[in-house]
């Protein structure tokens, strides 16, 4: 059983997408359609850079996405409907997943997300926020540290993203963030990893971006996801076009349980996943939870032919990550 997984922010590079287009015409005119609907030299954006175009989250965000739909249709192009149990994404990916899955049409997912980046970019201040991942200790123990954190910063720290066992991102204020990092090192955590994100993604300083995006998913019309999307914030298949826009709108400031949604898969019967877009995060993380499922990646030309034999063999067929 295959499930389709997409990346979130972070994964982006300089010349993502550009081979995509070399070999399919599906991709170089899901690149014409996102400039179109976004009004905005995307595709330039992707495949010439500089890198720091690339760093704002209202233009992170769409880039990638367009990004990953370019992969998705140039694999589209040589498999016809990829045959998927389950789609997911990680944050900005699960608009990915409603697209492969014909919940939320491409170029509103687009302008949803450009919205949602401008709507978390404003929420906190500049330099007031910020993200750290904590590596080598557990979920419980990292919501310890916040929790004291909170206590004696007086400030907002919490769990933002739990990727898996021994890996946990949080993010609030800086100085809270600071605080929650020594005291899940004194905790036992190996390491504490300051990100450079433009915003704290993912917890309650979030809150009027939430607002702000849930005014703009009431107006867009979704289908019934086929296949059903993992949400990030329960970590269950959806399948109901209604329950989408609260989904949504509760992930900007809610944690991101990746790890509980590869579980939650394989416990279902998925014993493959094939990562589509820039970057190989998720397939990393998806190691670490979950060693038995087969992995795949699909974002650069050399990851093609194999991406098109593993969505289309049967799994005994299906040659190990490798």
């Amino acid at each position: 059983m295959l499930a389709l997984l997409f990346p979130g922010q972070g994964s982006q590079a300089v010349g993502m997408g550009l081979d995509a287009c070399e070999v399919s015409a599906a991709a170089r005119d899901a690149f014409a359609a996102a400039d179109a609907a976004l009004g905005l030299p995307l595709a330039k954006l992707c495949w010439e850079g500089p890198a720091d175009a690339l760093l704002p989250t209202e233009i992170q965000q769409p880039a990638i996405l367009a990004t990953s739909v370019a992969w998705l249709r140039a694999l589209e192009e040589r498999t016809g409907p990829v045959g998927a149990a389950y789609v997911a994404g990680h944050s900005l990916g699960e608009y990915t997943a409603l697209v492969a899955s014909g919940a939320l049409p491409f170029e509103e997912a687009l302008r949803l997300v450009r919205a949602r980046g401008l709507y978390m970019r404003d929420a906190v201040p500049p330099g007031a926020g910020a993200m750290a991942a904590i590596v080598g200790c557990d979920a419980e123990a990292v919501e310890g540290a916040c929790a004291r954190a909170r206590r004696d910063t007086a400030e907002t720290v919490e769990p933002a993203n739990f990727n898996g066992p021994g890996q946990t991102v949080i993010a609030g204020t800086a100085a809270a963030v600071r605080a929650a990092c020594q005291a899940a090192k004194e905790a036992g955590a190996r390491r504490a990893l300051p990100l450079p994100v433009s915003a704290p993604f993912h917890c309650s300083l979030m809150k009027p971006a939430a607002e702000r995006l849930a005014r703009d998913l009431a107006r867009v019309a979704f289908a019934d996801p086929r296949p059903p999307v993992v949400a990030n914030v329960t970590a269950e298949p959806n399948a109901q076009a209604a329950r989408i826009p609260e989904l949504l709108a509760r992930q900007v400031a809610a944690p991101v349980r990746f790890h509980e949604m590869i579980a939650r898969m394989a416990a279902l019967g998925v014993t493959r996943v094939l990562e589509i877009g820039p970057g190989r995060v998720l397939t990393g993380l998806v190691a670490r939870i979950a060693p038995s499922l087969v992995r795949a990646n699909l974002g650069r030309i050399d990851e093609l032919d194999r991406a098109v034999s593993f969505a289309t063999a049967p799994p005994a067929e299906v040659p190990a990550e490798g």
